[in-house]
This record gives C-alpha cells, sequence and structure tokens, in this order.
C-alpha cells in the first residue's frame, strides 16, 4: 500500500526542521496500519500560523482562539461502507497544523517540536478515521490509548500512562 500526504507549508513564522515531512508521512501511515485499513489513503497536511488556524476554528467550530490542529474529515464518524470496492486510493480528509503553536506546546510540555507535531499528526488522523474525545468517557480514553499505542510504535512516547481526571 503506498499512501499519499500532500504537505503544504503555508506559513512564515516557523523554520519548519528538516525532517518533518519525513515525520508527519511516518505518522500518517502508522495509524493507517494501526487501524487495519485495507485501503491506501490520501490525506492532505497543511502547516499555518496561529492567526490562520484562529479564523479556520472561528469559522468551522464557533471557537475564537488559534488552537493547534484542525482535521477535516470526509467520511462522517468514521463510517467508510460507501467506499467502492474497486477504489485503488480513498481519500481521507485534511489536516491543518499551527505549527506556530506547536512551538508553544513543545516549550510548555518540555518536550521536542517533534514528539509535538507527531502527538498532533496522530491525533489528527485519529479523528478523520472517526475517533472523538470531545465527549470524554470511554471515548476519550480510547482515543488517547489509539494515540500512545502509534507514538510508542513511532518512538514518541509521552513517557507516562494517559489517566482520565
Amino acid at each position: 500500500m503506498a499512501n499519499k500526504v500532500y504537505i503544504t507549508d503555508a506559513q512564515t513564522k516557523v523554520k519548519v526542521p528538516s525532517g518533518t515531512r519525513l515525520l508527519i508521512r511516518r505518522c500518517c501511515n502508522a495509524v493507517v496500519e494501526n487501524e487495519n485499513f485495507p485501503y491506501s489513503v490520501e490525506v492532505s497536511v497543511t502547516l499555518i500560523d496561529n492567526e490562520e488556524i484562529k479564523k479556520l476554528n472561528e469559522e468551522y467550530l464557533n471557537k475564537s482562539y488559534p488552537t493547534d490542529v484542525l482535521s477535516f474529515p470526509l467520511y462522517e464518524d468514521g463510517n467508510f461502507d460507501d467506499i467502492p470496492k474497486d477504489i485503488e486510493i480513498v481519500p481521507l480528509g485534511d489536516i491543518v497544523i499551527s505549527i506556530e503553536k506547536a512551538v508553544e506546546q513543545a516549550e510548555k510540555f518540555n518536550h521536542s517540536l517533534q514528539r509535538e507535531v507527531g502527538y498532533l499528526m496522530v491525533h489528527a488522523m485519529l479523528h478523520l478515521f472517526g475517533y472523538n474525545h470531545e465527549e470524554g468517557g470511554l471515548r476519550e480514553v480510547h482515543m488517547r490509548e489509539k494515540e500512545e499505542t502509534v507514538l510508542k510504535q513511532l518512538g514518541l512516547s509521552r513517557g507516562f500512562n494517559y489517566v482520565l481526571e
């Protein structure tokens, strides 16, 4: 299977470190593999700044602040029943990451930018597969466990277990 990950750096505030594009592709591939998805996928990833992600967050979620990542899945709630059986590659959706926010969060949580971008990418990919943490409870715990499983496989583990407060 050959997944296609299109990456666009549409911001000028942060010099994106070398290896970031490869990391983004590795995260995408790891989630697809971990989900045992029987198709190749196509995902678009755009790196933007806080100002641009704030606009998108307002437009799509009515939240007036910059967030770290937004996912725009093409399949509602991970329902892939309508995929034609003869399709070669499934377009999953779009991911937008504020690389500026990723830098802020890496500093705040005292880990590398690579770890933060990896986490945001895995998190966003799981949203494209229909996972949701917004309601909390077991759905959130399940999503966090999936995130940690993939991050551990990629060598980007948090170093501690997710605990529901």
